[in-house]
């Protein structure tokens, strides 16, 4: 037999005689140790409640060749990673997420970051900034700086980004509804640095399709954010070649409440949407496929995160090659920044999330991340303190430093376990692709409500076992305590808000308002025919249009959104 064609099931012993020695062992030894101790329950499950077995033996994977399926790291299908070395020769990027108040408070906590080792930044926004609001609308009362930064105009993002060189740090900016002004911001500040654009790096994740399957901060309805999307992945291709136009994000999906299979086939599904609709667009799928990056979320069942993200690049090479006849490489990557699960870390006794998030970035680590954001121990309290996010910092640079993970590449690739599950994990989320396919794509499934029932369905499931102590939450339905523990939360100042309508009064008085108003009908006309928005909407910008001006001239071409009850 040659090596290309050895499987797993044919390394040691045949399949039949590998079978009868089991069946003895459950006989005799299995059987022996049930009597005297039963085990603690009849159905061990993973997270998303897949049935797990007792043992996992070569003959689990009787069709399984280790060149076609796992093959080796840095080649296709990429199963073992992307990278021929692993973390030998680069670790990942140590990507904290913030943002808070106002832009200058975010400044100094990224400077602070970036002091104790952070490697890229990572942008949180406010609620209104989410929506496409400015912090002087009546929509924004109360939500000004308190889940992110405030940014409203070129102004605010100037100075959130002053002393930060653009050209040389990376810059991660999870914005969806107003990506395409929000990035505009973002480039008009990074050319006043005088920055070369096609040297800039970083990522805008940009991801409207999961807004309506799961997070819920939309503005236009789903075809004409579509075309914002394309719009901004064709201008990158042109302008900014080492920029992801889009980060494909299935973290919002888990924690609406998805199981990891359905996290990975929507997540993916929606970059087949993003891929059809930009080479629909005249776009040559070379030409962009390298710098879509993806989004995914660490949660708490080890193994079934791994094998989650390994079904991921296997399948996501696949689909790029076969489907879309993807010539390059590159094209055939999957590249991921990965988060650790909000949705798990508990009010109840904080300081145990620390351990959750360690254990999940681990995962995240062992599954072949290239971008991880550790959760701070207080964030189901309050947006994370300075102490917190450096523990969260921490935890990664002792995972990348002192527990010899890095030292080779995905060793955990020839479990029976985790090949299992790897397995198992694409060809649901194969299943769940077909299906997509047949309802006519992701839009048309998105306007069905099919990925939103799914997930409200697995989320009930779930909250089921967890109601009935099938599943225990540790603080939460077991090992509880009546007393509390304290921990110090970032408050943000009330006084950011009144700050930030006084600065917006400022530039609105001091600006070329009628500059201002020539460049948003230029953008509305545009929006109108079939030109690029990105051109229009710098140009907005660099007048200082607001980034409610912006989208607010665009809602009566592209219309609002609003989501049918399912």
């Amino acid at each position: 037999m040659s090596a290309a064609s050895t499987t797993i099931s044919a390394v040691h012993t045949e399949p039949d005689t590998l079978q009868a020695a089991q069946e003895r062992w459950e006989s005799t030894t299995l059987a022996r140790t049930l009597a005297r101790m039963p085990e603690s329950c009849s159905d061990f499950t993973t997270v998303s409640l897949r049935p797990i077995q007792r043992l996992y033996t070569p003959n689990d994977l009787p069709d399984f060749d280790y060149v076609r399926d796992l093959g080796f790291p840095g080649e296709f299908p990429y199963t073992r990673g992307i990278h021929a070395t692993g973390y030998r020769g680069k670790l990942w990027t140590m990507r904290q997420f913030a943002g808070f108040g106002s832009p200058e408070d975010t400044n100094q906590r990224f400077r602070y970051l970036l002091e104790q080792g952070q490697t890229g930044l990572s942008v949180a926004f406010d609620l209104p900034t989410l929506m496409g609001y400015d912090a002087d609308s009546p929509f924004s009362l109360g939500e000004v700086g308190k889940c992110g930064v405030s940014v409203s105009s070129l102004a605010d993002m100037e100075t959130l980004f002053a002393g930060i060189p653009l050209e040389k740090v990376t810059t991660s900016m999870t914005i969806n509804a107003p990506a395409s002004v929000i990035f505009a911001m973002f480039i008009v500040t990074a050319e006043k640095q005088g920055a070369d654009l096609r040297q800039v790096s970083g990522t805008l994740q940009n991801d409207i399709l999961k807004e309506y399957i799961a997070q819920k901060e939309w503005i236009y309805p789903p075809r004409p954010a579509m075309r914002l999307v394309t719009d901004s992945i064709a201008f990158c291709v042109e302008r900014m070649p080492k920029f992801n136009p889009v980060s494909i994000s299935g973290y919002h999906i888990r924690e609406a409440g998805a199981t990891a299979a359905q996290e990975l086939a929507f997540t993916l599904r929606d970059g087949i949407e993003y891929v059809q609709a930009c080479i629909e667009a005249g776009l040559n799928v070379d030409d962009f496929a390298p710098r879509l990056s993806f989004f995914f979320n660490a949660h708490n069942d080890f193994f079934e995160e791994i094998a989650k993200y390994r079904a991921a690049r296997r399948l996501w090479a696949r689909i790029m090659r076969e489907r879309f006849g993807a010539q390059q490489e590159r094209s055939w990557m999957l590249r991921f920044h990965a988060q650790t699960a909000g949705c798990t870390l508990t009010a109840q006794q904080p300081y145990n999330n620390v351990v959750r998030v360690a254990i999940q970035a681990l995962a995240a680590v062992l599954g072949g991340t290239q971008s991880l954001h550790t959760n701070s121990l207080d964030e189901t309290l309050a947006l994370p303190s300075e102490q917190a996010a450096t523990i969260a910092l921490r935890t990664q640079q002792i995972i990348a430093h002192e527990t010899g993970v890095t030292n080779t590449i995905d060793p955990l690739g020839g479990s029976y376990f985790v090949e299992k599950l790897t397995n198992d994990l694409e060809a649901e989320a194969l299943d769940y692709i077909r299906r997509i396919d047949a309802m006519g794509g992701m839009v048309a499934a998105i306007e069905a409500g099919f990925p939103q029932k799914e997930i409200q369905e697995a989320s009930y499931q779930y909250q089921k076992v967890v109601d009935s102590r099938e599943k225990i939450i540790v603080g939460v339905n077991g090992f509880t305590q009546s007393e509390t523990q304290e921990v110090p939360l970032l408050l943000i100042d009330e006084r950011a808000e009144q700050a930030q309508r006084e600065r917006l009064a400022a530039l609105r008085a001091q600006r070329d308002n009628a500059a201002v108003k020539r460049a948003l009908q230029a953008l509305a006309e545009g929006a109108r025919t079939n030109a690029n928005t990105m051109p229009l909407i710098i140009e907005a910008v660099r007048t200082y249009a607001t980034l409610g001006e912006i989208c607010d001239c665009l809602r009566p071409v592209f219309g609002e959104y609003q989501e049918p009850a399912f």
